[in-house]
C-alpha cells in the first residue's frame, strides 16, 4: 500500500468550518479529481462558496443534498445512494465537518462498506486516517492563501498590501517603542492632529502646550525627514493620505507586519501574510484586518492600536474587541486567532475582557518584546498581558 493513497473523489460534509474542507483538496499528494459536497438546508450558501473555490482550483464539484443535518438514518440512506451511484470508483470521506450526525452516519456507511475514511486535525493540520488505520498521517501543504482562505468563508479582499515598510519608517516605529515612556504622551497629540487632517491633509493649529512638547517636536522633525509632513503655519501639512495614515498609527501596524514577516525563517509554514486587509462580506458588510497571516492553514488576526482607548465600560476598548472578535467569528472561529497589539496601557476592564474573548494583547511596555511575544502565540503558549 502506498504511503499516502490518492482518490478520485473525496466526499465532503458541509459545515461553518471550511477549512479542512479545502485543504486536502489544494495539496497535491491528497487531490482528488471531484469533490462531493453533503450538503443540509441551512448550509446552502457555504456550500456556494466552497464550490466556487474549489472549482477555481480546477475540481470538479457535485452537490449531494440531504434533507437535515440531524436525521442520522436519512444521512445514512442518502450516502449509501452516494456509495451505489458512484459504484467502484475510488471515494474517500473526508470526516471532520458537519453536524455529528453527518459524521456519525458517513462513516459508519464507509466503514461498512470498507471505504476509506480520514479527517483533519484541526491544530496541527495533519491528515488522519480513521479507516484503514495503517496508513501514515500526512501533514497538509500550506496551499491557500488569504484571499482564497476569506472567499470560503463567504468573503472578498478588495484590497490588501503585502509590501512592507522602507527602513527608516521602520526605524521610527522602533524608536517609539523603544522609548514609550518618553513618547507615549506626544504620541496621542500626534493622533489627534493627525485625525484632524483627514479632510484636506491640514491639521487644527498646535496649541502652545503641543508647540513646547520637546517630545512632540522631536517626532515632527524626525516625521518631515521622512517626507510625511510640513511643519508650518502652526499646523501640519501632510504629503499625502498614506502619509497621515502613517503619522496616526499606521507607523505600528508597519511595525507589527514586519515583525511577522522577519518570523517566516523560524516558522517556515507561514505561508502568507498582508496588511490593510480590505474585506466585504455580503453587500454591505465591510471590515479591515490590519495585519493577517496564515500558518498551517490557520488565519491569525492582529489589531493594531495607537490611540489611548476610553476609560469608561464599552469604550473604545471593548469595541475594538468585539470587532476582533467578530472578525474571528466570521472567519472559521475556532480555526482563527485574534490578537490586540496597543500602544497606550490598556485598563483592567479591556484586559479581562479580552481574556474571555481569547483574543491575545501585548500593550505598553510589552511591544518591545513582540516577536518573542509572537513567537510563544504562534507555538500555542500564552503572550505577555
Amino acid at each position: 500500500m502506498p504511503d499516502q493513497p490518492r482518490h478520485d473523489v473525496h466526499l465532503y460534509l458541509v459545515s461553518t468550518h471550511a477549512t479542512p474542507n479545502v485543504t486536502p483538496a489544494l495539496d497535491e499528494t491528497t487531490r482528488p479529481r471531484e469533490v462531493v459536497l453533503l450538503v443540509s438546508p441551512e448550509m446552502e450558501d457555504r456550500a456556494t462558496w466552497l464550490e466556487s473555490v474549489l472549482h477555481r482550483a480546477g475540481l470538479g464539484v457535485t452537490r449531494w443534498p440531504i434533507k437535515a443535518a440531524w436525521d442520522i438514518e436519512h444521512i445514512r440512506e442518502r450516502v449509501t445512494a452516494l456509495l451505489r451511484d458512484y459504484g467502484e470508483r475510488s471515494i474517500a470521506l473526508n470526516a471532520t465537518g458537519g453536524s455529528k450526525a453527518m459524521s456519525i452516519a458517513a462513516f459508519d456507511v464507509f466503514r461498512a462498506d470498507h471505504r476509506p475514511v480520514f479527517y483533519v486535525h484541526p491544530e496541527k493540520d495533519l491528515l488522519v486516517w480513521m479507516y484503514p488505520q495503517n496508513i501514515p498521517h500526512h501533514h497538509l501543504a500550506d496551499r491557500i492563501g488569504i484571499r482564497r482562505f476569506v472567499e470560503v468563508y463567504g468573503g472578498q479582499v478588495t484590497a490588501m498590501k503585502v509590501r512592507q515598510a522602507d527602513k527608516r519608517r521602520l526605524a521610527f516605529a522602533g524608536d517609539v517603542i523603544a522609548e514609550i515612556d518618553y513618547f507615549s504622551k506626544a504620541i496621542g497629540t500626534l493622533n489627534y492632529l493627525a485625525g484632524s487632517a483627514e479632510r484636506d491633509l491640514r491639521s487644527r493649529e498646535l496649541d502652545q502646550n503641543a508647540r513646547q512638547d520637546q517630545a512632540l517636536g522631536e517626532l515632527l522633525r524626525r516625521l518631515e525627514a521622512l517626507n510625511i509632513l510640513e511643519h508650518r503655519d502652526k499646523r501640519l501639512h501632510f504629503t499625502g493620505e498614506e502619509q497621515r495614515f502613517f503619522a496616526n498609527g499606521g507607523w505600528l501596524e508597519d511595525y507589527v507586519f514586519a515583525t511577522v514577516n522577519g518570523l517566516k525563517k523560524t516558522f517556515p509554514a507561514l505561508q502568507d501574510s498582508a496588511m490593510s486587509v480590505q474585506v466585504v462580506r455580503g453587500d454591505s458588510v465591510k471590515n479591515e484586518i490590519d495585519v493577517a497571516f496564515l500558518l498551517d492553514n490557520k488565519l491569525h488576526l492582529i489589531e493594531c492600536k495607537a490611540k489611548k482607548f476610553a476609560r469608561r465600560d464599552g469604550g473604545d476598548g471593548t469595541d475594538t474587541l468585539y470587532k476582533i472578535d467578530s472578525l474571528s467569528g466570521l472567519f472559521g472561529g475556532v480555526e482563527t486567532r485574534s490578537m490586540l497589539v496597543s500602544y497606550k496601557k490598556l485598563g483592567q476592564h479591556d484586559l479581562q475582557r479580552a481574556a474571555e474573548m481569547q483574543v491575545e494583547v501585548v500593550h505598553y511596555k510589552a511591544l518591545a518584546d513582540l516577536e518573542p511575544t509572537l513567537r510563544q502565540w504562534i507555538e500555542g503558549r500564552s503572550g505577555v498581558q
